[in-house]
């Protein structure tokens, strides 16, 4: 994914800031304020809320974002 088009993207619900994730061939968007992950398919990040997943904060470790509270 294009990192400017990464730093445009927010989260859908709270226009908050997103994190790409990458697990081998997956690439997920987290939010950690709403605590929900959207996919990316095809290099097309699915920005809608049925088609996240929950995610568990305390599982889920930031990478690439460490200033995002």
């Amino acid at each position: 994914m294009d990192n400017r088009l990464l730093e445009m993207l927010v989260c859908p619900l709270c226009k908050g800031p997103l994190e790409l994730k990458r697990l081998d061939a997956m690439q997920e968007l987290i939010c950690y304020a709403d605590r929900l992950a959207f996919p990316v398919r095809d290099g097309i990040p699915l920005m809608l809320e049925n088609e996240a997943r929950a995610i568990n904060p305390e599982t889920e470790t930031r990478t690439t974002r460490p200033d995002v509270p």
